[in-house]
């Protein structure tokens, strides 16, 4: 007992932050930069950092946001490319990672199992599996930037008849390395930013690419120039800046006028689409979705290549239900036959808080599905916890951001404060009016309602839309609304 005790005093830190992604980055670089003397390490279940972007491995992986905002604030994307590769982007956090000296405070190959909030000591304890062994850590402040989806399990799906087909299945989650499939004839099953990034790049190699979809979605093209205007009149680090800005406001603007006038803008994509299509490809029904845009995410083309590839024949769309997959291909309800040696499976994700592990209070299960969210990021009832989520109508490391700003806030108002934990409650949960956490109806988000915590209808558990208002609440809102701050208990004589 004495020999786990020391091991875990030994491993103590004011911050652990669980996860070395965008999120996990993002937080180290805050806390280390505006907590003065703080203590901190990330742990990491892979082998490197990068989460999402080391993790993917399929044909064309790209970023469905543009750079500039996806980029951190404290170091901005100066390429060109407002879409970019994950490669790109890989190497971008590395020497991001490496310039701040973040990277010396990951320990890699830490598979996050549980969490312990001791009121007690007023400490977390967090359990990892090193190589097959526990190992402990403790800390005041638990970070969670574990993501917000399964890495073990995709989204399920039945697709009847799976089990028939005598050709290659895989889901992109799972892309296998050096997978070969030229002059394959492939189907991918989905219609999201998966599948529309993999069919123009697919279509490269392939003989024929088929986008199976069931429900169409909303495509736009952006040009992912190599150069502006902006560049060649300014300097470099103004300039950068300046498509920052750029990027935050066309984007935000364009996504307040499809909610405002979803009609007009029906007939604007309608038409930007119906520019782009090769006249063996009809609009109807193929990109006719039957929800309003933005209530679901825009998927973007950068440099129209998923139209190109229509244009070249190398790929086409079917829109319908699968009847049945046979040993050579697929068939639909409406009779139409799609033979194929390969299928890939963009179905979507299955999403998870806190990458599964089990969160306790005191030894007692906590059940993240029965609490309101405190500012999008801390849990009813649940001390010195935050959880980084980004946006669904942004970029995510806008979101990432402002929560790991209220962290510092809130790690240095503990400290001024002599408080050594600090909780969100609610008064009167009962009369709290709750609505959705995640403000899309998506297969993947609406199957996932139940497992993830609950949002009000007022005051700081309300859910967060708009990165100005969320910019500046992090900044200067309160950090006492909601909030009980507990200091240790002094022996009284």
């Amino acid at each position: 007992m004495n020999g786990t005790s020391n091991k875990m005093e030994s491993n103590y830190f004011d911050v652990l932050i669980i996860g070395a992604g965008v999120s996990g980055i993002n937080s180290a670089y805050r806390v280390q930069s505006e907590v003065p003397g703080a203590t901190y390490t990330i742990l990491e279940t892979r082998e490197h950092l990068g989460g999402t972007w080391d993790f993917w491995k399929y044909p064309g992986i790209r970023s469905d946001s543009d750079l500039h905002t996806f980029g951190f604030p404290w170091r901005p994307w100066t390429d060109r490319k407002p879409i970019a590769d994950g490669p790109d982007i890989m190497k971008y956090l590395t020497e991001t990672a490496g310039i701040h000296g973040i990277d010396k405070h990951i320990r890699y190959k830490h598979f996050f199992q549980s969490a312990n909030w001791s009121t007690e000591e007023q400490k977390w304890t967090v359990t990892t599996i090193v190589d097959g062994e526990e190992r402990y850590y403790t800390g005041n402040f638990l970070i969670l930037s574990t993501g917000y989806y399964d890495y073990k399990e995709p989204l399920p799906v039945v697709i009847p008849g799976i089990e028939n087909f005598k050709g290659k299945v895989i889901h992109p989650q799972f892309w296998p390395e050096g997978q070969d499939y030229s002059n394959k004839r492939i189907v991918v099953i989905g219609s999201g930013a998966t599948a529309v990034t993999l069919v123009p790049n697919l279509a490269e190699k392939a003989e024929h690419v088929t986008m199976l979809q069931r429900s169409p979605t909303y495509l736009f093209s952006i040009p992912n120039r190599k150069w502006s205007l902006s560049h060649m009149i300014l300097p470099k680090w103004l300039a950068s800046r300046f498509d920052r800005l750029w990027f935050l406001t066309v984007p935000f603007l364009f996504f307040r006028f499809c909610r405002a006038y979803p009609t007009v803008a029906r007939s604007i994509l309608r038409l930007l689409t119906t520019r782009q299509l090769p006249k063996s490809v009809p609009h109807d029904p193929h990109f006719v979705p039957k929800y309003n845009p933005w209530e679901q995410r825009l998927c973007a083309c950068p440099d129209g290549d998923f139209f190109k590839a229509l244009r070249r024949g190398k790929a086409s769309v079917a829109t319908g239900v699968i009847k049945s997959v046979t040993e050579t291909g697929i068939t639909l309800e409406s009779g139409q036959e799609l033979p194929c040696d390969m299928i890939v499976t963009a179905t979507g994700l299955k999403i998870q808080l806190a990458g599964g592990a089990d969160l306790r209070v005191d030894g007692a299960s906590f059940q993240v599905s029965e609490k309101f969210m405190w500012k999008g990021m801390m849990l009813q009832d649940l001390p010195n916890a935050a959880f980084v989520i980004g946006y669904t109508n942004a970029s995510w490391t806008l979101g990432a951001d402002t929560t790991a700003q209220v962290i510092v806030r809130l790690l240095n108002r503990m400290k001024k404060d002599g408080a050594t934990s600090v909780v969100p409650r609610v008064p009167h949960p009962e009369k709290m009016t709750q609505t959705p956490v995640l403000n899309l109806n998506s297969t993947y988000v609406v199957r996932a309602m139940e497992r993830l915590p609950k949002v009000g209808n007022s005051g700081p558990w309300k859910p967060r839309e708009n990165y100005f208002v969320d910019y500046w609440n992090s900044r200067y809102g309160s950090v006492y609304d909601g909030l009980e701050y507990v200091k240790p208990v002094t022996a009284q004589l």
